[in-house]
């Protein structure tokens, strides 16, 4: 009969602790403003089947986008604020660039970006992603309540820094490759997003956690 793990185990703890002093000395993951220098599209669409895993890049590069709901295959799609997640293939490659082994829809995002520094548009900015999906930046930043293996190996997360979400206005068909267009710039709100969300995001922000 196999044996329990003991949840205190000396080696464990020692290289926990190891990490954490590791992190807290590394220098913060952010992308340079100067690094979105091609046409803005996007370069993956990526779901899961379940929460708190890693997404993958749908097989055939083209996925269902449904109004006020989110892509049709992620299980991050719902009725409510963060309905679907970017982060830009410039902040990937950031975090190769810090050593890690990550690919498009390795940070949960459903599109990887090229060329467009959605970190620098404010709430209620609406984007054209193709031909017919248009979306709503709701939430820019998320706040980390657990620390992931990626903020262990690195010394942060980037996605809590440069993720951006957003609710989806006008649903449709999106593929690979298609265009991303700002349709219309926002004055710093989103009527979706609650209070309560923006107070977590201003809160991390002053603890200089995000």
């Amino acid at each position: 009969m196999p044996q329990d793990h003991p949840t205190d185990n000396p080696i464990l703890n020692a290289a926990k602790r190891e990490l954490e002093e590791r992190a807290q000395t590394a220098v913060p993951l952010r992308t340079a403003n100067d690094a979105y220098d091609r046409p803005a599209r996007i370069v993956s669409i990526n779901t899961s089947a379940h929460k708190g895993t890693r997404k993958s890049p749908v097989a055939d590069g083209h996925d269902t986008v449904i109004e006020q709901f989110g892509l049709a295959s992620d299980a991050h799609a719902g009725h409510w604020h963060r309905q679907v997640s970017f982060l830009a293939a410039e902040s990937i490659q950031t975090a190769q660039a810090r050593g890690l082994d990550v690919r498009q829809g390795d940070f949960g995002e459903n599109f990887t970006t090229q060329g467009i520094n959605l970190l620098s548009l404010p709430l209620g900015t609406q984007l054209k992603l193709g031909s017919e999906v248009l979306v709503e930046i709701s939430q820019i930043g998320k706040a980390c309540h657990t620390r992931c293996a990626i903020y262990y190996l690195a010394g942060d997360c980037i996605f809590p820094h440069e993720g951006v979400f957003g609710v989806v206005l006008k649903g449709g068909e999106v593929y690979a490759g298609d265009d991303i267009q700002v349709i219309k710039l926002g004055d710093g709100t989103c009527s979706f997003t609650p209070a309560e969300a923006l107070e977590e995001i201003e809160r991390a922000r002053q603890k200089g956690t995000l």
